[in-house]
Order: structure tokens, then C-alpha cells, then sequence
């Protein structure tokens, strides 16, 4: 080829490149303006505003709980936190959206929950009338309608724990044997779980120990978990490569989740057996109710993994307030040293009956959200609008936990502080609306959290048991204890000695 034809080759190949490279561009700044400007009403971030890189790195980072709280408190209750994302903490419109008729429906993020490749669960079910349908079917097993033992199941792994305690960890007569609270409240709640939803207990308190690696496995998988919740284009990537190994796939799976995932469907297997017979748990109701086995499996692996960890960082955290401050410990004391309670372990209606245990609990669950994901929620195809604000159809809006529940607005200028006396001291309308608040920590109407019976029972026993028999110190105040949030909180660290009470 002449020099002169080679150099016009060479240069109509670098101009169709660059005309690519320029369209690419301007496709890409026309998308971005585009992104921008459909939003614009909204104040946030600014780099939230043109792309899902904000909300990835604040994902990532663990601490996504505390930096939504800071939106809302910088640019209002309805702000911006992705292209298409708002945040809100304005509990009157969360109720709104989530109401049986609300035209609202549940967002991608929800995409993130499937757990089981088999099946969808009910939270992970994005089609409305498969969710109510869903929701019918399992609605009495977590009501405990046709377990007439759960009340008792529980006390079984409440005495566990205090057996635990009393044989392992008890610093008596110059012993020094401290204990990591948050790993002993977890499997407090993993035992309690698997007993009542498939009677079959994995017993970790019994063995102290983690059985079937089930801490590691949750710590390993729950940021994955939550990053493809949360940035949809996460999800398609981790669908590639060695990444699927810490995702659910199949039961011979060695790795991540796979060893939960062989649990539930062994479980669920068993209740379609030819010669299964009925039992009255959480699984048998809902065989009884019209399960498929995938979809029982499904449910079931969804409880091991999210049923058991809000409701551990909600023990935790409790137990940890009331032991670092004396005077919330001396009154709950006192109540529990005067009340009459059943022995060993007293009723769910006795607990309820104790005023300042009940606050405790109230603003443990308030001051420490244990669920504080996204849940995203689609804008109808009309669009809605927010204090006099147009919000197109298509936007998704999430739930903003932190800002919520620390609203100086509901609950005091001393939001930010762990104190129970807030709830015995308000009344009438301002009681109300702050009992309806915490209680969107459970979500709320055609939303709302099934399993929100049975944490209350965990609830109510296990700080009445645990304080009445022993004191609890902390062994490094200063240091607290490791909290990262992964749409669950994963909470390490909480070092602490027991010592008996001698009071029971």
C-alpha cells in the first residue's frame, strides 16, 4: 500500500473511533443530565444525584445506616440518594406507601432477597397478588396459630442460655472468663428459629459452638447480599465467576451459603415425604396451608438468615445499654426483684405486665433499629406527589431507619440517647405517634413483618431472665464492641464478665 493511502486508512480508522468514542460520550452526558434533571425537586448528595457510585461506596463502607440518617437531616424528610432513589423518613408517608390498596410496589432491591435460586419467599416476591397469596399461606405458622408449644419452645433455649452461662462463663471464685455477648445472643436467636420453624434446633448453646459455621457464613455473605439489593447492576455481576460461590446456587455448594441453603431443603424435603407426618411447627403450617416444598424451603432459608439476625442485634443491644448504665439497671432491677413471675422462666403475659421492662425494650427497638434496610417501594406508573412536590412514576423510595427513629421531632430533643423513661413519661396523642413509629421497624400494612410475634416473645424472656439472674460487666467500656451494617447488622466484640446475682 503507498504512504498515502496507508496514512488515509490510518486516519479514517482513529476518526470512526473517536466518532464512537464521542458518541459514547455524549450518550452518556445526555443520560446523566437526563438522570439529573428528572429528580431535580429533590435536594441530596450531588454525586448521588448523577450516579449509583454514592450510594455503592456508602454500601460498602458498613456504616449506610448512619449516612442516610445524615441526608435526611441536611436536605429533608423526602431526599435524594441515587438517580432514581429518595430516602424518607416520614413515617405518615412510609404507613402510605405500604397500606393494603397503596398503588406502591416493591422495588428491584427486593431481587436481592431471593435466597434460594428454587424459589421466591415472601420477601423477595415482587408480585403483588403472588405476595398476598404467599403471605395467607404462611400467616398462621408466624402467628404460631398451630404451634401450641411455641411459648415453651422458647423457654427450652432460654434455659439453654442460662445453663451456658451458669457451666461456661460464670467469674466466680477468682475465675476470669469472659464472654463475647454478641455471639451468645446469636445463637440464642439461631436456636429459638430452628426449632420453632422446623424443629430441628441446630443447638449451638448446648455445644457452644458454631454449628454448621452459620456466624461465618452470614458474615461472609451479608455484604454481598445487601450491595445487590441495593445497586441493581451489582446483581447481574455477581452472577459471573468465582463470585456466585458466596451466593446461594445449589446444596453441594461448600461455600458461602450453601450449607444454610442444603439445611432448608433437607428440612423441607422431609415434610413432602410419602410417610411424613404432620407436625405442629412453623414448616407444618405451612405444608398444611399450601407450600410447594421449593417455596418451604425458600421460607425457611429466609428465617435462618433474616429472622434470626434482626432479632439478635436487638437483643444485643438492649442487654448492652441497660449494663453500661447503672440507673436504667437499678430500676429494671427493682421491677424484676418485686414482680411475681413464673419459675423458671415466666410468661410472655408477665413480661408485658412489667412497665419499665417494656420501655426498655420499646426504646432499644427505637434507638437501635435491628432492620434498617432500604426497602425500596416503585412509584406508581402516575406518579405521586409529596408536600405539594410531583414525584414521577418509576421512582423508588426507601425507608430511612436511622432518621426515623431518632427524630427529635417525635421523640425529644435527647433522641440520640437510650432512655426508657421517655415512653412512661409521654401520653396520650405524642405516645401514640411514637408507639406507631417504632412500630414501622416491623414495617406496616400489606408489609408488614410476620415474624413480629416472635420476637416479641424472644424479647420480653430473655432480658427478664438474663437480668434477673446475673450482672453483666462490661470489659473494656471505651471499646465497645465491632458493628458494621450490611442491610443486617453484623456485631462482634461485646466482650463482657458475668457474675451470679443470687437472686433466683
Amino acid at each position: 500500500m503507498e504512504p498515502r493511502s496507508l496514512l488515509i486508512s490510518t486516519l479514517c480508522q482513529h476518526s470512526i473511533l473517536l466518532g464512537l468514542l464521542i458518541l459514547f460520550a455524549g450518550a452518556f452526558f445526555v443520560r446523566v443530565i437526563w438522570s439529573y434533571r428528572r429528580l431535580q425537586a429533590f435536594k441530596g448528595p450531588f454525586w448521588a444525584s448523577i450516579s449509583p457510585i454514592w450510594l455503592a461506596m456508602h454500601t460498602m463502607s458498613g456504616k449506610l445506616h448512619l449516612r442516610l440518617g445524615e441526608v435526611n437531616r441536611q436536605y429533608g424528610s423526602l431526599a435524594r440518594i441515587a438517580p432514581n432513589f429518595l430516602l424518607t423518613n416520614d413515617p405518615f408517608f412510609l404507613r402510605r406507601m405500604s397500606s393494603v390498596r397503596s398503588p406502591y410496589t416493591k422495588g428491584k432491591s427486593y431481587d436481592g432477597m431471593k435466597l434460594d435460586p428454587d424459589a421466591q419467599n415472601t420477601l423477595s416476591e415482587k408480585d403483588e397478588q403472588k405476595h398476598t397469596a404467599m403471605r395467607a399461606k404462611v400467616a398462621n405458622g408466624y402467628a404460631g396459630k398451630d404451634n401450641m408449644s411455641l411459648e415453651s419452645s422458647i423457654d427450652v433455649h432460654v434455659m439453654d442460655m442460662v445453663h451456658l452461662i451458669e457451666n461456661h462463663f460464670l467469674s466466680i471464685h477468682g475465675a476470669y472468663r469472659p464472654m463475647d455477648l454478641a455471639r451468645i445472643a446469636q445463637y440464642f436467636t439461631v436456636d429459638v428459629l430452628t426449632d420453632i420453624a422446623f424443629s430441628r434446633p441446630f443447638n449451638m448453646l448446648k455445644n457452644n459452638d458454631d454449628i454448621h459455621d452459620y456466624i461465618e457464613t452470614v458474615r461472609s455473605s451479608l455484604p454481598v447480599l445487601q450491595a445487590r439489593a441495593n445497586i441493581p447492576f451489582i446483581k447481574t455481576f455477581l452472577e459471573i465467576g468465582f463470585l456466585r460461590r458466596i451466593l446461594p446456587t445449589t446444596t453441594q455448594d461448600k461455600f458461602g451459603m450453601g450449607t444454610m441453603l442444603a439445611v432448608a431443603k433437607e428440612a423441607a424435603a422431609e415434610r413432602f415425604r410419602p410417610d411424613a407426618k404432620p407436625q405442629n411447627d412453623m414448616l407444618g403450617s405451612f405444608v398444611r396451608n399450601g407450600l410447594t416444598q421449593a417455596q418451604t424451603a425458600a421460607e425457611a432459608l429466609l428465617q435462618i438468615i433474616v429472622g434470626v439476625d434482626s432479632t439478635a442485634t436487638a437483643v444485643r443491644t438492649i442487654m448492652y445499654h441497660i449494663m453500661t448504665n447503672p440507673r436504667i439497671l437499678q430500676k429494671l432491677h427493682a421491677e424484676l426483684d418485686n414482680a411475681v413471675l413464673t419459675r423458671p422462666v415466666l410468661l410472655d403475659s408477665e413480661a408485658a405486665s412489667l412497665p419499665y421492662l417494656q420501655a426498655c425494650i420499646q426504646e432499644g427497638l427505637r434507638h437501635w433499629p435491628p432492620i434498617a434496610a432500604l426497602t425500596l417501594k416503585v412509584v406508581p406508573a402516575g406518579g405521586d406527589t409529596y408536600n405539594g412536590v410531583f414525584i414521577p412514576g418509576g421512582t423508588e423510595i426507601a425507608y430511612s431507619a436511622w432518621a426515623l427513629h431518632h427524630s427529635k421531632a417525635i421523640f425529644g430533643q435527647d433522641a440520640d440517647i437510650y432512655r426508657p423513661e421517655r415512653w412512661l413519661e409521654a401520653e396520650g396523642e405524642e405516645l401514640r405517634e411514637m408507639k406507631g413509629t417504632v412500630d414501622l421497624v416491623f414495617g406496616s400494612g400489606k408489609y408488614r413483618c410476620l415474624g413480629k410475634k416472635i420476637a416479641g416473645l424472644e424479647l420480653n424472656k430473655i432480658f427478664a431472665e438474663m437480668f434477673l439472674r446475673f450482672d453483666f460487666a462490661v470489659i473494656d467500656p471505651q471499646k465497645g464492641f465491632k458493628s458494621r451494617f450490611h442491610g443486617l447488622f453484623m456485631q462482634s466484640d461485646m466482650n463482657v464478665v458475668v457474675y451470679p446475682r443470687n437472686q433466683v
